[in-house]
């Protein structure tokens, strides 16, 4: 009897302990099946079984929707000197019928319609003359400008404008030179729009240079990674970027050998903004995370775990810090009060340390995301937290995925670039177009001035 009852308990806990294993499993289909772009780092066109509803991490605020007061607005206004005036003179009275030749004016009313000219090519005939010395005879020609490399070519308006379609307004080459003929009459092959970046990419070079140096000397940078298509195959693109500047480079690798070749986290020592790939670890001793992944996390982790309350508490907490973060800002205070900030420190402190002890480790087994998170937050709590404690960094790394996201766009149209050489251009003079962007300068003028061989660099006023 005893042995049966011996058989029957070991029996008995090994159903347990497989119950508790097939819950696990449960609960970690259930996580993969319910991960959106809510939840998770994917991207919203990646929401594959069911699409979230929209629901932003914001907190709210008393503010209504639409312009904001003292926000900079753009409306159409009169003209003092219009270039051209047309008078309009009624004839006869609408009262009486009785002929309005010679009256008195009572008064103007102005209307003018803001319209462009017909688009016409203007063609400009270079005469590269040749002179003979009268002395020794020898003939002389005199030299053409920069933009005359041809009998007949495209000037730099054109070539401006291909370029800022292609690289800035993401229109594929057959699309760009169709819009060229249809609106400036110009037969523009689809092979002359295919090659008019590599000239223009190798008038960048000193801009890059120096935008790399910038951002190795900026307080604070972002950086980030996502994957692209070159000669068939899976590449990464990196970035590092600041409010006034961008920097791109195309790369097999994800990881340090990237980022040696890139070559600005090896001298840079300011607080370096990332998603947390460990890679940038390796890199200085300032770093920041991104919250807003972390706020996704949070919430994948109160939907797998709905009986607890701490991941709520976390973000809710997060978003206090940020909050009290933008009103020591806009009162122009360097750093949040203590008596705000550190009881919410010590809040956020808590209750990571409460999920810990709700989730322990599971020995000699693969650990579950929210112990990930929860160890990770735990582990790196002075970078999750350093938005806080100084208001220069922010509270997420949104400008690096800002940078990449039209990249991506780019990728759905065009599936990728053929050639590195090509990818090399474009994200050239993609970074360029960014920057110049980024400091408020007319986008097309700044390409045209790089085509002719001056193209715009960032001085230290413009990127402090």
């Amino acid at each position: 009897m005893a042995a049966l009852v011996a058989a029957q308990a070991v029996e008995l806990a090994r159903a347990r302990e497989e119950i508790a294993r097939l819950r696990d499993e449960v609960a970690r289909l259930k996580r993969r099946l319910g991960t959106n772009s809510g939840n998770s780092s994917m991207s919203p066109s990646s929401d594959r079984f069911s699409k979230p509803a929209p629901k932003s991490l914001r907190g709210k605020t008393n503010r209504k929707q639409g312009k904001q007061p003292g926000a900079p607005g753009a409306s159409l206004s009169l003209v003092d000197d219009p270039d051209q005036v047309v008078d309009h003179v009624p004839s006869s009275c609408s009262g009486c019928g009785t002929g309005l030749r010679r009256r008195d004016v009572v008064g103007v009313t102005r209307r003018q319609v803001v319209d462009l000219p017909e688009v016409r090519p203007s063609v400009t005939e270079h005469r590269l003359h040749r002179l003979r010395c009268g002395g020794c005879r020898h003939v002389t020609a005199a030299p053409g400008p920069a933009e005359a490399t041809a009998p007949a070519c495209y000037g730099p308006n054109v070539t401006a404008l291909a370029v800022y379609l292609l690289t800035y307004q993401h229109i594929p080459v057959a699309r760009t030179a169709q819009l060229l003929q249809d609106l400036m009459g110009l037969p523009v092959s689809t092979g002359w729009v295919a090659g008019v970046l590599t000239p223009v990419a190798a008038h960048l070079d000193g801009f890059a240079e120096q935008v790399e140096q910038a951002l190795r000397a900026a307080p604070v940078a972002h950086f980030d990674e996502t994957g692209i298509r070159v000669e068939g195959k899976n590449w990464w693109l990196h970035v590092a970027c600041t409010p006034h500047l961008t920097a791109y480079l195309p790369h097999r690798q994800r990881g340090g050998e990237a980022m040696d070749e890139f070559g600005i986290l090896t001298r840079f020592r300011g607080v370096a903004v990332h998603d947390g790939l460990m890679s940038y670890q390796d890199y200085g001793r300032n770093h920041a995370r991104c919250n807003a992944h972390h706020l996704r996390e949070l919430v994948a982790a109160g939907e797998a775990h709905p009986e607890h309350t701490w991941p709520t508490i976390a973000i809710k907490t997060l978003e206090a810090l940020n909050t009290a973060a933008h009103a020591a800002r806009n009162a122009g205070q360097t750093t949040i009060p203590a008596h705000i900030v550190d009881p919410l420190i010590s809040r956020f402190v808590r209750t990571i340390h409460l999920g810990l002890l709700l989730h322990p480790p599971d020995r000699g087994r693969k650990q579950s995301k929210t112990r990930n998170l929860l160890v990770r937050l735990r582990d790196y709590q002075h970078q999750v937290l350093l938005f806080a404690r100084d208001l220069t960094v922010p509270f997420t790394n949104n400008q690096a995925e800002r940078d990449l996201r039209m990249i991506k766009a780019q990728l759905k149209i065009s599936g990728g670039w053929r050639t590195r050489h090509g990818a090399h251009a474009w994200l050239r003079v993609r970074g360029y177009i960014s920057t110049v962007r980024k400091n408020g300068l007319h986008i097309i003028t700044a390409l045209r001035d790089a085509i002719t061989g001056n193209p715009w660099l960032p001085t230290t006023v413009e990127i402090t």
